[in-house]
């Protein structure tokens, strides 16, 4: 018995945008079917703090991951529950 592959190509893309000692991460995912994700992570650097702005990049991005990470699954979720005729609460592990 032979089975098929199936590759699909989804994109991520974060823009990044600094002003002044906050950093705003936008990240967005887009699917092959055309479904959009996007979240945003925000970043701060104190008064104290040296101005290095890949740090203000790094934390930024990932809080906008972290928070698309949970996007999409809560948008998982949503999906396995609409298709599942008995109607019972999915469980989703990560990991």
């Amino acid at each position: 018995m032979t089975t098929s592959l199936h590759t699909r190509t989804w994109h991520l893309h974060i823009d990044l945008f600094e002003q002044d000692a906050t950093t705003r991460a936008e990240a967005v995912l887009t699917t092959d079917a055309g479904t959009e994700l996007r979240h945003v992570g925000v970043a701060h650097r104190r008064p104290g703090d040296r101005d290095v702005p890949e740090i203000g990049d790094e934390l930024a991005a990932c809080r906008a991951l972290s928070g698309l990470v949970h996007d999409l699954l809560d948008a998982t979720i949503a999906d396995i529950s609409a298709n599942d005729p008995a109607g019972s609460e999915p469980v989703v592990p990560l990991g």
